[in-house]
């Protein structure tokens, strides 16, 4: 295995409203190698998707220390693409111009631009929708732009949050095939955010399962099933059981916590 190339060290978020802390991340200790797709599990409300955005840049720590390649995070890089739950084009530019955005926001040049967007464009069965607008493609094909968009700047490392949570099951588990295809191919590092077991057992190497807030580290695992997987396997059913074991853990300390806050006020 190589080295570590994120490392997320003593990490804590809190969160003031008003008068109030939330504490939404405590004591975070995480490193993935290079080439490793993990997946971030847990309930709403574990804070994966903070933990996300802090890697990204976007919500730094309050204390603690996260660094790409040995280098801190101190906001956004060109190493990290992001893709959203929420697609996130810009829906006055076509299929073609938002998978080239970035590429002229660095400066490169149009036909350069052009030849690398094509070829993403065919890599992902985009290529007949190439002059049309967001409003026109489906939700599977506007995560395949969101998807193509990141791909397109070349980034070692692709962070996605829900990526396929908005989608119906079949274009979900086509467009969780293609990425574990994008990813053998290209051997990017890929932090996955999700609350599907099953989306989990099927993508990833590792899976770390976060408590209800404030979110740690539950438990940190490896998926040893062999490639592609097969729902309904024995081996895949009884991971999916023990996993669904330690979520539902946290979802009744969730519920308990809700409880007391309702007797409080």
């Amino acid at each position: 295995m190589s080295a570590a190339q994120i490392k997320v060290e003593g990490v804590n978020k809190v969160f003031k409203t008003g008068e109030r802390e939330v504490v939404a991340l405590k004591d975070i200790q995480l490193e993935i190698p290079s080439g490793e797709f993990v997946c971030l599990l847990g309930p709403s409300g574990c804070g994966k998707s903070t933990l996300l955005n802090a890697i990204a840049g976007f919500s730094p720590p309050s204390s603690g220390l996260i660094s790409v390649d040995g280098k801190p995070v101190t906001g956004p890089g060109p190493e990290r693409g992001m893709v959203f739950q929420e697609y996130a084009l810009f829906p006055w530019m076509t299929v073609e111009q938002n998978v080239g955005f970035g590429l002229e926001i660095k400066g490169m040049r149009q036909g350069e631009i052009r030849a690398r967007v094509l070829q993403l464009l065919e890599k992902l069965g985009l290529s007949d929708f190439r002059n049309r607008f967001p409003k026109d493609l489906s939700g599977g094909m506007r995560q395949r732009v969101a998807i193509a968009r990141v791909l397109a700047l070349d980034s070692p490392i692709m962070l996605m949050d829900e990526p396929f949570g908005a989608l119906d099951a079949l274009t979900r588990r086509n467009l969780q095939d293609e990425l574990l295809r994008i990813w053998a191919e290209l051997k990017k590092t890929i932090i996955f955010v999700t609350h599907s077991i099953e989306e989990a057992i099927y993508l990833a190497d590792r899976i770390v399962v976060m408590t209800y807030r404030p979110g740690t580290v539950k438990r940190d695992m490896q998926v040893k099933l062999p490639r592609l997987r097969d729902p309904a396997s024995p081996e895949f059913n009884a991971l999916k059981y023990l996993l669904g074991q330690l979520v539902m853990e946290e979802q009744q300390r969730h519920h308990d916590d809700e409880l007391r806050m309702a007797a409080v006020d």
